[in-house]
């Protein structure tokens, strides 16, 4: 499914909250990544991860590509002309033919790249921190136009899942960092409403997360005109969901099953991600 990003000022996802905050644990797990890929073997390197047809260095192809375009967004979003390359991007076939067209790099190889990108991106992340107004700038994300705050979230939340892709399937268990997991977890629960609503959705709601390991709670507000992620439980949300942090993040990002019973008719308001990846929604 095509992604529609939308454009301008009027952002279609927005969150509360300190958006500088999330430079630090953006790096961190980044860093975390590339130190693990120092120890790999060829075949932990050829090793199936959990996204289909995948191996461990295609998906870390991926993240090196993707870390590029952090760059360039975050960039271009400094320099008051936030890109606007997504267009026509394809979350299923795009990433899939950029990394079939870097099949001759070895594991060793994407390694290298990998960690140059990853101090690419954090020369631009000390290009937000140094500039006034930076972190709320506008930059580009599948969303569309948000503040770069917003949008190092997207980037960190792929990459946190991408980590558990690779590490589950050789047997490593990942590190849970409090403030990724939180911040992966607000990030993904408002996600899949604002692609769901620039696709055309007219549907509006509220939803309460109450998660624990790490304990976080926050209101998802899905508007007329944009997603909103607040701090804290709204008594009238029309769904609660409660449960592991690390599952429910899971679960939002169409890795498992939700841990809880969703309520059917509420279903849509967590179900966005799994559409615009063109899957059936996990439970």
């Amino acid at each position: 499914m095509q992604l529609a990003p939308r454009y301008g000022t009027d952002q279609p996802l927005t969150m509360d909250g300190d958006p500088a905050a999330i430079g630090a644990p953006t790096l961190r797990q980044r860093r975390r990544v590339a130190g693990l890929l120092a120890g790999l073997t060829d075949d932990q390197w050829a090793t199936p991860s959990r996204c289909e047809g995948w191996t461990v260095r295609d998906v870390m192809v991926h993240l090196e590509s993707t870390n590029g375009f952090w760059a360039f967004a975050l960039s271009a979003g400094l320099q008051g002309e936030p890109s606007r390359f997504l267009t026509t991007f394809d979350p299923v076939a795009t990433p899939a033919q950029m990394v079939a067209g870097a099949a001759e790099k070895s594991g060793p190889e994407v390694a290298a790249s990998f960690t140059a990108s990853v101090e690419a991106l954090a020369g631009v992340i000390a290009s937000l921190d140094a500039t006034d107004g930076g972190w709320t700038t506008l930059a580009e994300a599948p969303p569309g136009h948000v503040t770069a705050g917003a949008v190092t979230h997207h980037a960190l939340w792929d990459s946190w899942v991408h980590e558990r892709d690779i590490l589950l399937p050789l047997g490593i268990a990942p590190e849970v960092e409090p403030d990724e997991v939180a911040a992966c977890l607000r990030y993904a629960a408002a996600l899949g409403p604002a692609l769901a609503r620039n696709a055309g959705s007219t549907r509006t709601g509220a939803f309460t997360v109450t998660a624990a390991g790490p304990d976080v709670e926050f209101t998802v507000r899905i508007g007329a005109d944009r997603v909103h992620v607040a701090a804290g439980a709204d008594a009238d949300a029309d769904m609660h969901l409660r449960g592991n942090a690390v599952e429910l993040l899971e679960a939002f990002s169409v890795r498992a099953p939700f841990p809880v019973e969703v309520p059917v008719p509420h279903a849509w308001m967590v179900h966005g991600l799994a559409e615009t990846f063109d899957a059936p929604p996990l439970g």
